[in-house]
């Protein structure tokens, strides 16, 4: 069983942590003793998470922040250094979504997405590397996405970057794997967060569904144990993959989509 303190003393920056999974994984490593640095695009949903979580006896502060900001980010870190003495792990969560067919997508969505999915992740992970790499301990957990591994009608730009997180993950893990850093992707399913709600919508207008339809069609139908994965289960595993416990898993991207993808 796993020890409800193991994070004691470490210090973790989540990105997107204002709502979602991100909050969920703010929160429960907070439970398990981090301090975590809960940033967000939108300061207020950062306040809401970092408040909840002082509230119930964790440590957390909020920071607003761009992730495609290669300044904003790096001060990020170094903020969280100078504040805290350290930083041990980093959970790159930030996304958004925009659902259309290849030949409508527009350019600038296309870049868009690829820069807060992909280069952001990038830009942090550059960030983390030397103070992690100096106190020889560090976890990297991306957020990518069972998106990452299949294409899906509608999504070029998303899953473009989460294939691309997972490409990212595993050649940090390689160049990291002699430094006691680990660096491992979750690849969530179906996870009902704003985001999702978001898809519903967009697909629902695109196959001229009722959103209901949707849900059924394109998500539960498919998935063997029929229902959606909640964020606290991503959460548990982020978790997991930061301590102590998991320091011979790295590279790796793990599903959680009740058995929607087993490979």
């Amino acid at each position: 069983m796993t020890d409800p303190r193991a994070l004691n003393n470490r210090v973790a920056i989540v990105t997107g942590a204002g709502s979602g999974i991100g909050a969920a994984i703010a929160t429960e490593l907070a439970k398990a003793g981090a301090h975590v640095v809960v940033q967000d695009l939108r300061l207020d949903g950062a306040r809401e998470t970092a408040e909840a979580i002082t509230s119930a006896g964790g440590s957390a502060d909020a920071v607003q922040g761009d992730v495609t900001d290669p300044d904003q980010v790096r001060r990020t870190v170094e903020e969280t250094i100078a504040a805290r003495g350290r930083v041990d792990i980093l959970v790159n969560n930030a996304g958004l979504q925009f659902v259309a067919p290849i030949d409508e997508y527009p350019l600038e969505r296309w870049n868009q997405l690829l820069a807060v999915l992909l280069t952001g992740p990038f830009l942090f992970t550059q960030a983390v590397l030397p103070p992690m790499r100096a106190q020889t301990w560090g976890r990297i957990i991306n957020i990518a996405s069972i998106n990452g591994k299949r294409g899906d009608a509608g999504k070029a730009a998303y899953c473009s970057a989460k294939h691309g997180v997972i490409g990212l993950t595993r050649t940090a893990a390689i160049e990291t794997a002699r430094d006691g850093i680990t660096v491992n992707a979750v690849c969530p399913g179906l996870v009902m967060t704003p985001l999702i709600e978001g898809q519903v919508e967009d697909l629902a207008r695109i196959h001229s569904l009722e959103p209901d339809e949707v849900l059924q069609r394109h998500f539960l139908a498919n998935i063997p144990i029929g229902r959606a994965t909640g964020a606290t289960e991503i959460a548990s595993l982020v978790r997991y993959l930061a301590s102590d416990e998991a320091a011979s898993i790295t590279g790796q991207a793990i599903n959680v989509s009740g058995g929607l993808v087993m490979h």
